[in-house]
Formats: structure tokens, sequence, C-alpha cells
């Protein structure tokens, strides 16, 4: 493939992997928790880090990493200890953040490269190979601890209360959670930019949700979508020429939409078929037998009744008679119904 023949290509889909798996895995605890945007706060935190990088010389991804695992820790002492609410903790670091790096910035020596678009909006194709290893230090450590602590991390983030009750280090956990989410954050800049870091670690999240039956099921399936819209928005920027933290977005968006469009449809064909059938039963309370102006279908040793679609037939039990469903129009049967004992009624 022609993407793979030149070297920043190889580089950035490397990187592209690693935060396609790992920043759904850690954003499926953020949703349980319903604290989304704590990775936009914690984005806007890290230019500050990515400010005193430009200022010191030193790199940006270091300090980066070092002001958002700051600022996790920082916010969760602030819920556990302070007064202040989780969103409103939020919104000061939200804002601290991102003021800090604005003025940080202005104080840069003049002629100083900063690039700083590349960190907001993410410039991918500009991963070097000391990003590359650096990523594959943070992404050996968040999944490893995922993988280690993902059970205490659910409970924690399920039910605060209910984990404290069985002994759980509720504090502990959450500033380790903190510190995942500001390693993610640090990890995902280069790919999406630190303004949509946040839509890659919830949206294959949520898509995992609506589909899957388990929590462990929506782990794996969050990470999974996250791998291939990353994967893949990495991909169709480099033959579209446009930004990759954009267009993995997009994809993710665009994903999320059809699936809930989806779901929508099937919880919807569900209900109607629930209230056709409850409707049918309840409109007919006459007794069934010849003549009664439904269609017969011999079945076995019996006749059924076709009301609409569903057969019918008696049941005789000790309190009465009762009916349910053998089959659909083509009389095929569900099930094994009991002998026939004259008119029956549905």
């Amino acid at each position: 493939m022609e993407v793979l023949e030149y070297g920043f290509m190889q580089r950035a889909l490397l990187a592209s992997l690693m935060v396609g798996a790992v920043a759904p895995a850690v954003g499926v605890f953020l949703v349980q928790r319903r604290l989304s945007l704590l990775g936009d706060g914690l984005g806007h935190v890290a230019l500050t880090g990515v400010a005193v990088g430009v200022l010191t010389s030193t790199a940006p991804v270091g300090a980066a990493l070092v002001a958002a695992v700051l600022g996790a820790v920082l916010i969760e002492l602030v819920r556990a200890r302070g007064r202040t609410s989780g969103d409103v903790a939020l919104a000061v670091l939200f804002y601290g953040g991102i003021a800090g790096g604005v003025v940080l910035l202005s104080l840069a020596p003049r002629g100083q490269a900063t690039n700083i678009e590349a960190y907001l909006f993410g410039a991918i194709t500009t991963t070097s190979p000391g990003d590359v290893a650096a990523f594959a230090v943070i992404t050996v450590v968040v999944l490893g601890l995922v993988t280690l602590l993902g059970q205490r991390l659910y409970a924690v983030s399920d039910d605060e209360e209910y984990a404290r009750a069985v002994g759980l280090p509720v504090l502990a956990l959450n500033l380790v959670l903190a510190g995942l989410v500001a390693a993610t954050v640090v990890l995902s800049m280069r790919v999406v930019g630190l303004l949509l870091v946040s839509a890659l670690m919830i949206v294959p999240s949520a898509v995992a949700q609506l589909l899957a039956r388990s929590f462990r099921q929506a782990l794996v399936l969050a990470c999974s979508l996250g791998l291939v819209v990353s994967v893949s928005g990495t991909t169709a920027s480099y033959y579209t020429g446009t930004p990759s933290g954009g267009t993995i977005v997009l994809l993710a968006i665009a994903l999320f939409l059809v699936v809930s469009a989806a779901v929508a449809v099937r919880e919807a064909t569900g209900h109607r078929r629930h209230r056709r059938r409850a409707a049918i039963h309840a409109a007919h309370p006459h007794d069934h037998g010849t003549g009664c102006g439904h269609r017969e279908v011999p079945h076995g040793d019996h006749v059924d009744y076709d009301h609409d679609g569903h057969l019918h037939a008696a049941h005789p039990t000790g309190s009465g008679v009762h009916y349910d469903e053998h089959g659909g129009h083509d009389g095929t049967a569900r099930d094994t119904a009991p002998p026939s004992r004259g008119r029956s009624r549905a």
C-alpha cells in the first residue's frame, strides 16, 4: 500500500493503533461515571504543560504529561475532599488550563517555533520515533493497569458508595483512573489534538454501550471500534489531505449516529410488535371454534386459530384455559400444544 511506503505514515499509523486501543479503554470508565468531559478538562491542562515545555525548551510531551497528571490528581482531591462539586471543579480546570497555556505561550521569545496548532488539532504526521517510543510506554502502562484493576475501577465508576461499603480504596482508585485519563490525553494529543481528545475517548465507548450486554463486552468492543476509526481516519486523512484529528472524530461520530439509528429502529419495531400482540389478545374476548371468523390451521392433533399472523391454541390448566403463540401465518408450529378440547377462547 502506498500509505505504508513512507516512514512518517508508518509512525502515524503506529500512533493511531496505540491511541485507538487506549483512549476507549479509559473512556468507557468515564462514560460509566458520567464524567465524559474530564478528558477535555485535562486536555486544556496539558496545554499549559506544552507551554511550559516550549518556554523551557524541554520535551512538550513530558511536560504535558506532568501537568495533566497533576491536574487529574487535583480535581479528584477537590471533588473528594472539598465542598466543590465535580462539574464546578471540572470547569475551573477547563478554563484555568487553557488560560495558563495561552498566557505562557505569549511569553515565549519571538521567533521561537511553537506550532501550537499541532497540539490543539493534532498533527500525527509529525510524530517522531521518540514520540512513538514514549507512546508505547504509556500504552503498556495504561492497558496493564486497566487489565489489573479493571473490576475495581468498574466498581468505583458504577457506584462509589457500594465500592466504599465493600472496602475498596475509592480515593486511591479514583486517583489511578484520573492518572490514566491524563496519560491517555497526552498520548492522544498528537493524533487528534487536545481539543478533540475527549471525543476519541468517549464516542467509541458510547457506541459500545449501545450494543454490548455487559461492561466487559463494552470495554472490548469500545477498544475495537476505537482502533478501527483511528486507523481508518488516519489513512483517509492521508488520501484526502484533511486533518487527521478531525477526520477520526467525524468517522467516530458517523458510526455513533448509524448505530444509534439502528438501535432506535430495532427498539421501535420491538415495541410495535409487542403492542400489536397485546392488542390482538385484548381484542378477542370471544370463544374460538368452527365459524368464529378466524382461519383454522390444523396443528398435530388439534386446531389453531389465526389471529393476524399469530396462531392460538387452547392449553387446559388447573385454573382454566391458557392461550399462547404457536406459529406464524404459514402454520409453522413453534411448540407442541396439548389436544384441543372443544371450543377455545382467546
